[in-house]
């Protein structure tokens, strides 16, 4: 394609394509109380997912967001769902011992079950699909690693999968730049924007207060109870909840030295022709790989757009920076995408922990769940509904990851100044086939 500007569509937009379909609350004027039981900082996935369990099970609740609800991660991600645990169960077990590394394991199995029930329960409108996922083998020696790392696991600490060679992997996907793959045929795909909206819609028939656009300052404890500054005033509390994730600020240092922004990239097409979709992903699935900087990507939910992610500068960078380089390397999987324009470029920040788990737990006496490494939509609702479990007092609000230590690094206070050498290491880790 001639020039960066014949790359876009005419009405192009520097926003998620979700927000098309499903734009961003209106602002809205919502007094706020001068008490709450539970104050949840964070209108995402982990925040209403907390909410809807206070709100549900009595307690008076208000969730607080600096920006709109869901102009996060939540309405920014590609919508791919899996059972999200990065570690093996050998790394875990060597850390925290064999049934401990079963139960964490199994903790990610769960959080896709329950986001699939969840789903269905609640009769929420997203687009919910289990098509499966095909991890793809950037090399011939990760796909013989990939197959064997997953053979070597208890069964019962891997979801069900099967191998797909690189002589029957045109099933899958049509390229040959991958050496074969495994499919994980319980993965699944939704509508990040519209699962929010839905999940939002139930917090608030449940009671939750929802006031966004309204940032927390500081948040103190006096005489056991909470009270959180805002701009003009403040709210007492006698739980607080902070569920920021990728968008953890100095209104809490501590949780900020434990998790690491990063930019993840994404661009939309413009509609392709029916054969063209078919062709480069015939079953529907989604789509990630084996590099380090990692590759995902998957058909729009009425099958006419490919959304191509991953991260694509050292730095972060602007979405119209970002669009010509994921474009360029969406056609060098797929040729036939050369002539398509891109009508969408976007980014949001996920949160990665230094030991890639998610954590939650109490710190200071406020509650907290975050690190989803880039695997939040059913992480962040999962472990955010047990949050709001544990302010209730419930028993079920326990999980295989209470008391794990919530590692930091020396001299990091929150901005991975480190994140370009990083990046710059495992882009030529890939390029070497290690």
């Amino acid at each position: 394609m001639n020039g960066v500007a014949n790359l876009y569509t005419p009405n192009f937009r520097d926003q998620p394509y979700w927000w098309d379909g499903t734009p961003l609350p209106a602002a809205r004027e919502i007094e706020l109380p001068a008490r709450a039981d539970v104050v949840v900082i964070g209108a995402g996935y982990t925040g209403l997912s907390a909410a809807l369990q206070t709100a549900r099970g009595g307690r008076h609740t208000v969730v607080l967001d600096a920006e709109a609800a869901g102009w996060g991660c939540s309405s920014r991600n590609g919508g791919l769902v899996s059972t999200s645990i990065k570690p093996y169960y050998g790394e875990l077990a060597g850390c925290y011992g064999a049934e401990a590394a079963l139960a964490i394991r199994r903790e990610g199995m769960t959080a896709l079950d329950y986001l699939d029930d969840f789903i269905r329960t609640e009769a929420i409108d997203c687009d919910w699909s289990r098509v499966g996922r095909f991890h793809a083998a950037h090399t011939a020696k990760h796909y013989e690693k990939l197959v064997r790392g997953l053979a070597a696991q208890p069964k019962e600490a891997v979801a069900e999968w099967h191998a797909v060679p690189r002589a029957e992997q045109r099933t899958e996907i049509g390229t040959d730049a991958y050496y074969g793959g495994v499919i994980w045929p319980g993965n699944g795909a939704l509508d990040p924007a519209r699962y929010h909206a839905g999940l939002l819609a139930r917090a608030e028939a449940a009671g939750a207060v929802v006031i966004d656009r309204c940032k927390a300052l500081a948040i103190t404890r006096d005489a056991g109870a909470f009270q959180v500054a805002l701009a003009r005033r403040r709210i007492v509390a006698r739980d607080v909840i902070v569920a920021t994730n990728g968008y953890t600020s100095t209104l809490t240092p501590w949780l900020r030295r434990r998790v690491i922004p990063i930019g993840s990239y994404i661009i939309a097409t413009e509609p392709l022709a029916p054969d063209l979709a078919h062709r480069l992903i015939p079953k529907g699935r989604v789509v990630s790989d084996t590099r380090k900087v990692v590759y995902y990507y998957r058909l729009s939910p009425d099958g006419r757009r490919m959304l191509f992610g991953g991260r694509v500068a050292l730095r972060e960078t602007d979405p119209r920076v970002s669009a010509p380089r994921l474009h360029a390397s969406a056609t060098k999987l797929f040729p036939e995408l050369a002539s398509v324009r891109i009508s969408h470029s976007w980014l949001g920040f996920v949160a990665y922990s230094f030991d890639e788990l998610p954590h939650l737990g109490m710190a200071d006496g406020v509650h907290y769940s975050m690190g989803y490494c880039g695997s939040g939509v059913s992480l962040a609702s999962y472990f955010g509904m047990r949050i709001g479990q544990r302010v209730l007092g419930a028993a079920e609000g326990r999980t295989a990851l209470d008391g794990l230590s919530f590692p930091t690094r020396p001299l990091y206070t929150g901005t991975p100044w480190f994140l370009g050498a990083a990046v710059a290491w495992y882009r030529t880790r890939d390029w070497l086939g290690l």
